[in-house]
């Protein structure tokens, strides 16, 4: 979806629904597979910036306190739907309008981060809603989930609104925000790849090749 389109479908929902809507939006996007076409990150970012307005739909400390709520309450949806359903659920029509590119890329997110994508694909489209759902299938501990989940609740829900109450008069911002925030997710997973790219280089480096140790060791005599 485009982030024109984002925001108007954003700002339509904020004045026609208010606070309900934008915390109905995230339980949905969050918690059930048919959520994935909702505009979260634009919706949080607009609601940031109606909240900075001489009138806002809602005061700032509120969205901070229950958009986060939303989020976690989702996740928990998601999660309790993958544990009961298993792998099933993906078979399903409401997983299947979702798309098999895009869900074949959520599973190598999932795949190559592990628990980790609970936090992380907070920040990406699509993947949000899948991630909780396959962490539930794939057998991921419920102490684990519920540690990711809560602190990628808090940091979406808080962080996304501050952003656009703080940033939301400049343009730039406006006009790219969910790039910004991917480009912000592939900057906190750098280590990551750095880290696995060097575990990788060191368990090459430690394959024994025969030919390298006669070469060492000088040839048997004849």
């Amino acid at each position: 979806m485009a982030l024109g389109l984002g925001l108007l479908n954003a700002s339509a929902l904020l004045g026609t629904l208010g606070l309900l809507g934008v915390l109905g939006a995230v339980v949905i996007e969050t918690g059930l597979l048919v959520g994935f076409f909702l505009p979260g990150d634009s919706l949080l970012f607009t609601a940031g910036v109606f909240a900075a307005q001489s009138h806002p739909f809602a005061p700032l400390w509120l969205l901070l306190l229950t958009v986060p709520a939303a989020a976690m309450v989702g996740d928990q949806l998601g999660f309790l739907i993958g544990r009961r359903a298993g792998d099933a659920v993906f078979h399903r029509p409401s997983a299947t309008r979702i798309g098999p590119k895009q869900l074949e890329q959520s599973r190598r997110f999932f795949d190559r981060y592990g628990q980790r994508t609970v936090l992380l694909a907070r920040f990406v489209p699509v993947a949000r809603t899948i991630a909780p759902v396959m962490a539930g299938s794939s057998g991921m501990r419920y102490r684990t989930f519920a540690v990711y989940n809560v602190v990628g609740g808090i940091a979406w829900g808080v962080g996304v609104p501050v952003l656009g109450y703080l940033l939301g008069g400049i343009a730039f911002v406006r006009g790219h925000i969910e790039v910004i925030l991917i480009a912000v997710v592939l900057v906190s997973i750098l280590p990551l790849l750095i880290n696995g790219l060097r575990a990788r280089h060191r368990a090459t480096g430690k394959v024994h090749h025969p030919d390298s140790t006669l070469t060492a060791a000088g040839a048997p005599g004849r």
